[in-house]
């Protein structure tokens, strides 16, 4: 294995990595899984946004403009997956940088997707959204064993390798607390806010509170 640390928010430290790439041979995946955590709302100072913007969305950005130019001169299967997270769908309250910053990136990743149309399937783009899974992070947080609820990176890994076998572009992945049927009721309100006119974000609004419980639980809403 050969590695080559790098800072993603940095273009230039990008463009290195590319290099270095190149002198191994033709890169046919790319995945953008580097991030960090936000831990700021709207007022928190422009250090926490201009990082985690620089590194969960602009560091993406970086490595599409880098890598994608090659995959599409290429004559062979190429994918690209960048690396999500349900934040980014249903944003809860509390950490705003880190919804924003994955919000972003899952605009981005659908537009890639679109765009690649033009290369017939040879090259395919992915958004993993994982669930809550056993990291770095996880630990940072002072979590020195994986908690039961959560799943491994290796199971994060197998699923996401099975979904983009069967060409899904959302790998929407559970984790051993949260089913895929949670996790689509809860994307399902959320896309309802805007049909249904409630009010921004309602899975939170005490008015609707006893609406999303009955939701959740598969009553009318």
């Amino acid at each position: 294995m050969h590695s080559v640390p790098t800072d993603v928010s940095d273009r230039d430290q990008v463009e290195a990595l590319k290099q270095a790439a190149d002198a191994l041979g033709p890169v046919s995946l790319l995945m953008n899984n580097a991030g960090r955590e936000g831990g700021g709302g709207i007022l928190a100072g422009s250090d926490v946004w201009e990082r985690t913007m620089a590194t969960n969305l602009m560091g993406v950005v970086y490595g599409v403009q880098q890598f994608l130019p090659g995959m599409i001169a290429a004559d062979w299967p190429c994918a690209i997956v960048n690396t999500g997270s349900k934040q980014g769908i249903t944003l809860p309250p509390g950490d705003t940088a880190y919804n924003v910053s994955k919000a972003g990136l899952k605009a981005l990743t659908e537009s890639l997707a679109h765009d690649l149309l033009e290369t017939r399937g040879r090259v395919s783009a992915h958004l993993l959204i994982p669930g809550f899974t056993y990291t770095g992070f996880t630990k940072r947080r002072g979590v020195a064993e994986k908690p039961a609820a959560a799943w491994t990176a290796e199971q994060v890994a197998d699923f996401m390798l099975a979904g983009m076998a069967q060409g899904d572009f959302y790998i929407l992945c559970p984790d051993n607390d949260v089913t895929r049927e949670i996790d689509e009721r809860r994307i399902a309100w959320g896309a309802g806010d805007i049909i249904e006119n409630r009010p921004a974000l309602s899975r939170w609004h005490p008015d609707h509170a006893e609406a999303f419980k009955a939701h959740m639980e598969g009553g009318a809403a």
